[in-house]
Protein backbone atom coordinates (compact mmCIF):
# COMPACT_ATOMS: atom_id res chain seq x y z
CA UNK A 1 0.00 0.00 0.00
CA UNK A 2 1.43 3.35 -1.32
CA UNK A 3 1.17 6.31 0.73
CA UNK A 4 1.37 9.75 -1.58
CA UNK A 5 2.08 13.11 0.30
CA UNK A 6 1.61 16.28 -1.27
CA UNK A 7 4.25 17.92 -0.53
CA UNK A 8 2.88 21.43 -1.98
CA UNK A 9 -0.46 21.63 -0.92
CA UNK A 10 -0.75 25.44 -2.48
CA UNK A 11 -0.90 24.28 -5.90
CA UNK A 12 -3.68 21.99 -5.50
CA UNK A 13 -5.71 25.13 -4.19
CA UNK A 14 -4.40 27.23 -7.04
CA UNK A 15 -5.63 24.44 -9.40
CA UNK A 16 -8.93 24.62 -7.93
CA UNK A 17 -8.89 28.65 -8.22
CA UNK A 18 -7.90 28.55 -11.40
CA UNK A 19 -10.64 26.28 -12.61
CA UNK A 20 -13.55 28.98 -11.30
CA UNK A 21 -11.41 31.65 -12.91
CA UNK A 22 -11.48 29.49 -15.92
CA UNK A 23 -15.23 28.78 -16.00
CA UNK A 24 -15.57 32.86 -15.68
CA UNK A 25 -13.18 33.27 -18.30
CA UNK A 26 -15.12 30.97 -20.86
CA UNK A 27 -18.52 32.42 -20.10
CA UNK A 28 -17.21 36.00 -20.35
CA UNK A 29 -15.84 34.69 -23.72
CA UNK A 30 -19.04 33.02 -24.83
CA UNK A 31 -20.88 36.52 -24.08
CA UNK A 32 -18.00 38.24 -25.91
CA UNK A 33 -18.67 35.89 -29.21
CA UNK A 34 -22.51 37.02 -29.25
CA UNK A 35 -22.29 39.96 -30.51
CA UNK A 36 -25.91 41.14 -31.73
CA UNK A 37 -27.50 42.88 -28.62
CA UNK A 38 -30.85 42.10 -29.76
CA UNK A 39 -30.29 38.41 -29.22
CA UNK A 40 -29.47 38.95 -26.10
CA UNK A 41 -32.53 40.75 -25.27
CA UNK A 42 -35.01 38.39 -26.88
CA UNK A 43 -32.70 35.80 -24.83
CA UNK A 44 -33.52 37.64 -21.40
CA UNK A 45 -37.17 38.49 -22.64
CA UNK A 46 -37.54 35.04 -23.13
CA UNK A 47 -36.47 33.85 -19.73
CA UNK A 48 -38.33 36.81 -18.05
CA UNK A 49 -41.61 35.47 -19.86
CA UNK A 50 -40.94 31.99 -18.85
CA UNK A 51 -40.44 32.98 -14.94
CA UNK A 52 -43.33 34.63 -15.36
CA UNK A 53 -45.39 32.17 -16.55
CA UNK A 54 -44.20 29.77 -14.15
CA UNK A 55 -44.89 32.24 -11.37
CA UNK A 56 -48.39 32.51 -12.64
CA UNK A 57 -49.31 28.95 -13.19
CA UNK A 58 -47.99 27.87 -9.62
CA UNK A 59 -50.53 31.16 -8.71
CA UNK A 60 -53.47 30.39 -10.43
CA UNK A 61 -52.82 26.27 -9.50
CA UNK A 62 -53.36 27.46 -5.55
CA UNK A 63 -56.16 29.66 -6.54
CA UNK A 64 -57.54 26.93 -8.16
CA UNK A 65 -57.56 24.37 -5.52
CA UNK A 66 -59.12 26.95 -2.91
CA UNK A 67 -62.05 27.42 -5.24
CA UNK A 68 -62.75 23.53 -6.09
CA UNK A 69 -64.74 23.36 -2.48
CA UNK A 70 -66.69 26.63 -3.40
CA UNK A 71 -67.93 25.00 -6.69
CA UNK A 72 -68.75 21.86 -4.91
CA UNK A 73 -70.62 23.67 -2.02
CA UNK A 74 -72.33 25.85 -4.79
CA UNK A 75 -73.17 22.90 -6.86
CA UNK A 76 -74.93 21.31 -4.11
CA UNK A 77 -77.14 24.64 -3.40
CA UNK A 78 -78.07 24.55 -6.97
CA UNK A 79 -79.42 21.16 -7.04
CA UNK A 80 -81.05 21.75 -3.73
CA UNK A 81 -82.64 25.20 -5.54
CA UNK A 82 -83.34 23.60 -8.50
CA UNK A 83 -85.64 21.14 -6.72
CA UNK A 84 -87.55 23.67 -4.75
CA UNK A 85 -87.54 25.67 -8.15
CA UNK A 86 -89.49 22.26 -9.62
CA UNK A 87 -91.93 21.53 -6.74
CA UNK A 88 -93.10 25.14 -7.06
CA UNK A 89 -93.67 24.86 -10.78
CA UNK A 90 -95.38 21.81 -9.91
CA UNK A 91 -97.82 23.30 -7.11
CA UNK A 92 -98.35 26.16 -9.41
CA UNK A 93 -99.67 24.16 -11.78
CA UNK A 94 -101.81 22.31 -9.35
CA UNK A 95 -103.35 25.85 -8.34
CA UNK A 96 -103.73 26.79 -11.57
CA UNK A 97 -105.74 23.93 -12.65
CA UNK A 98 -107.82 23.85 -9.48
CA UNK A 99 -108.83 27.54 -10.17
CA UNK A 100 -109.83 26.75 -13.34
CA UNK A 101 -111.85 23.78 -12.74
CA UNK A 102 -113.42 25.99 -9.91
CA UNK A 103 -114.74 28.68 -12.40
CA UNK A 104 -116.10 26.22 -14.27
CA UNK A 105 -118.20 24.71 -11.61
CA UNK A 106 -118.88 28.09 -10.88
CA UNK A 107 -120.25 28.89 -14.23
CA UNK A 108 -122.24 25.81 -14.00
CA UNK A 109 -123.54 25.90 -10.69
CA UNK A 110 -124.13 29.61 -10.88
CA UNK A 111 -127.62 29.40 -11.83
CA UNK A 112 -129.01 26.62 -10.11
CA UNK A 113 -130.46 28.61 -8.17
CA UNK A 114 -132.13 31.56 -9.53
CA UNK A 115 -135.33 31.01 -10.14
CA UNK A 116 -135.82 29.64 -6.89
CA UNK A 117 -134.61 33.15 -5.28
CA UNK A 118 -136.55 35.10 -8.26
CA UNK A 119 -139.90 33.24 -7.79
CA UNK A 120 -139.16 33.35 -3.79
CA UNK A 121 -138.42 37.27 -3.77
CA UNK A 122 -141.64 37.86 -6.38
CA UNK A 123 -144.09 36.04 -4.10
CA UNK A 124 -142.98 37.91 -0.86
CA UNK A 125 -143.29 41.07 -2.96
CA UNK A 126 -146.92 40.61 -4.21
CA UNK A 127 -149.79 42.56 -2.29
CA UNK A 128 -153.22 40.90 -1.61
CA UNK A 129 -155.57 41.22 -4.40
CA UNK A 130 -152.79 41.39 -7.38
CA UNK A 131 -151.84 38.12 -9.43
CA UNK A 132 -149.47 37.10 -12.59
CA UNK A 133 -150.06 35.94 -15.39
CA UNK A 134 -146.52 35.94 -17.07
CA UNK A 135 -143.03 35.46 -15.52
CA UNK A 136 -140.41 34.78 -18.11
CA UNK A 137 -136.44 35.46 -18.63
CA UNK A 138 -135.40 38.31 -20.88
CA UNK A 139 -132.00 37.54 -21.56
CA UNK A 140 -130.38 33.98 -20.64
CA UNK A 141 -127.48 33.63 -17.89
CA UNK A 142 -123.75 34.21 -19.62
CA UNK A 143 -120.58 33.47 -18.02
CA UNK A 144 -118.19 36.56 -18.16
CA UNK A 145 -114.99 37.00 -16.60
CA UNK A 146 -114.12 39.75 -14.48
CA UNK A 147 -111.21 41.53 -13.82
CA UNK A 148 -109.40 38.81 -11.49
CA UNK A 149 -110.35 36.45 -14.69
CA UNK A 150 -112.86 34.29 -12.39
CA UNK A 151 -115.73 33.57 -14.26
CA UNK A 152 -118.85 35.65 -12.98
CA UNK A 153 -122.66 35.75 -13.79
CA UNK A 154 -124.45 38.23 -15.68
CA UNK A 155 -127.44 39.15 -13.77
CA UNK A 156 -130.40 37.31 -15.41
CA UNK A 157 -133.33 40.01 -16.77
CA UNK A 158 -136.68 38.97 -16.57
CA UNK A 159 -140.31 40.32 -17.03
CA UNK A 160 -143.64 40.01 -15.29
CA UNK A 161 -147.20 40.73 -16.44
CA UNK A 162 -149.65 40.92 -13.82
CA UNK A 163 -153.12 42.65 -12.75
CA UNK A 164 -154.36 43.94 -10.16
CA UNK A 165 -157.63 45.08 -8.54
CA UNK A 166 -155.94 48.58 -6.26
CA UNK A 167 -153.88 51.11 -8.15
CA UNK A 168 -151.67 51.38 -4.98
CA UNK A 169 -151.01 47.59 -4.86
CA UNK A 170 -149.14 47.67 -7.93
CA UNK A 171 -147.11 50.81 -6.70
CA UNK A 172 -146.90 48.51 -3.30
CA UNK A 173 -145.62 45.95 -5.30
CA UNK A 174 -143.03 47.83 -7.10
CA UNK A 175 -141.60 49.32 -3.91
CA UNK A 176 -141.29 45.95 -2.45
CA UNK A 177 -139.11 44.54 -5.35
CA UNK A 178 -136.68 47.35 -5.13
CA UNK A 179 -136.41 46.47 -1.10
CA UNK A 180 -135.67 42.61 -2.50
CA UNK A 181 -131.39 42.52 -2.04
CA UNK A 182 -132.11 40.11 -4.89
CA UNK A 183 -134.09 41.82 -7.10
CA UNK A 184 -132.91 45.25 -9.25
CA UNK A 185 -133.08 47.48 -11.90
CA UNK A 186 -137.01 46.99 -11.72
CA UNK A 187 -138.59 49.20 -14.14
CA UNK A 188 -142.31 49.19 -14.68
CA UNK A 189 -142.90 49.07 -18.89
CA UNK A 190 -146.89 49.77 -18.97
CA UNK A 191 -149.51 49.86 -16.51
CA UNK A 192 -153.04 50.15 -18.08
CA UNK A 193 -157.11 49.95 -17.00
CA UNK A 194 -158.48 47.16 -19.16
CA UNK A 195 -162.25 45.14 -18.24
CA UNK A 196 -161.93 42.04 -17.07
CA UNK A 197 -165.62 40.03 -16.35
CA UNK A 198 -167.52 43.47 -16.04
CA UNK A 199 -164.46 44.63 -13.68
CA UNK A 200 -161.87 47.53 -14.45
CA UNK A 201 -158.43 45.82 -13.56
CA UNK A 202 -155.06 47.21 -13.84
CA UNK A 203 -152.87 45.08 -15.99
CA UNK A 204 -149.21 46.15 -15.65
CA UNK A 205 -146.08 44.65 -16.79
CA UNK A 206 -142.03 45.28 -14.85
CA UNK A 207 -138.73 44.22 -15.62
CA UNK A 208 -136.37 43.46 -13.45
CA UNK A 209 -133.15 41.93 -12.72
CA UNK A 210 -131.73 39.26 -10.64
CA UNK A 211 -128.75 39.97 -8.67
CA UNK A 212 -126.65 37.55 -6.02
CA UNK A 213 -127.22 39.33 -2.64
CA UNK A 214 -124.83 39.95 -0.08
CA UNK A 215 -123.77 37.14 2.41
CA UNK A 216 -125.30 39.11 4.97
CA UNK A 217 -128.95 38.18 3.34
CA UNK A 218 -127.73 34.47 2.65
CA UNK A 219 -129.20 31.61 5.17
CA UNK A 220 -128.13 28.44 4.85
CA UNK A 221 -130.00 24.83 6.27
CA UNK A 222 -128.85 21.48 5.91
CA UNK A 223 -129.46 19.59 3.47
CA UNK A 224 -130.74 16.35 5.85
CA UNK A 225 -131.21 16.25 9.51
CA UNK A 226 -132.42 13.82 11.84
CA UNK A 227 -135.64 12.97 13.08
CA UNK A 228 -135.81 11.91 16.87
Amino acid sequence: MMITVNLRPGQKRKAASGGFKDAGERAKGLFAKVKDPFLVGSVALCLAVAGFLGVSFVAANAKLNDLEPKLEAARDEYKRFDGLLRQKRRAEMIRDSLLAQISTIRVVDGNRYVWPHVLDEVAKALPPYTWLTVLAAQVAPRAVADTADTAVIRPITFRMEGRTMDLQAYTRFLRQLEASPWVSDVTPLEAKTIVEKDRPVTQFTIQAAFQRADSAYIRTVPLSQSVR
